[in-house]
């Protein structure tokens, strides 16, 4: 039997042929972008998923809030709280959840600076010394003129909830936004019901 040599160029030839563990390998490359991919889209579905939690508990705690409704062992506030924590199903921590009230006069100022009477250099913004009315009556002017606070009878309160959540796959983010956590938000405006002294029940007239 004759034995054929094999050259270099033989050679080459021969492994370029050769498909043995080819599907490994390219499963071995493959794989991480894969369970990235996976991994991320899961990331995307908890933070809207966690969003909307966020959105209908603190939509469910404004209507609690709007009635006046004073709890016999503790206060609004603490009652706002739990039923966004229970809205939230223990996804979110409350200890860095963020919950702000605020008091305007009408749903059209939220968000408003304080009106102030423009002066020489007539630059439409507000300079120390110019005429301002005090809405929130703190002393100074503000660029928002909202007052901190859960209001009286007929105000208009905006509610506000912001949490950090942390991403299963920290690497994407830090990838595309440098950082690891998605600022979550929600708001919502209410107006408090014209209740009596002391204000009704729950779920009273």
């Amino acid at each position: 039997m004759r034995m054929r040599r094999l050259t270099g160029f033989g050679l080459i030839r021969r492994a370029l042929g050769c498909r043995k563990g080819v599907s490994s390998t390219e499963f071995i490359l493959v794989a991480p972008f894969v369970f990235l991919l996976i991994t991320g889209v899961i990331d995307l579905m908890l933070v809207m998923f966690v969003n909307s939690l966020m959105e209908g508990g603190l939509r469910d705690a404004s209507r609690l809030g709007r009635t006046g409704f004073e709890p016999a062992a503790i206060s609004r506030e603490e009652a706002i709280a739990e039923m966004v924590s229970n809205a939230t199903i223990g996804l979110v921590d409350m200890n860095e959840v963020q919950i702000a009230y605020t008091i305007y006069p009408s749903f059209e100022d939220i968000g408003k600076p304080e009106p102030f009477e423009d002066q020489d250099p007539f630059n439409e913004t507000y300079d120390l010394g110019e005429p301002f009315t005090d809405t929130n009556g703190n002393g100074q002017w503000d660029a928002d003129m909202g007052a901190a606070g859960l209001g009286g009878p007929g105000d208009v309160v905006l509610y506000q909830i912001s949490y950090d959540w942390t991403l299963l796959t920290p690497l994407l983010p830090q990838l595309l936004t440098g950082g690891s956590t998605v600022s979550l938000a929600a708001s919502v405006a209410v107006r408090n019901e014209p209740w009596a002294t002391p204000p009704p029940p729950l779920g009273g007239g």
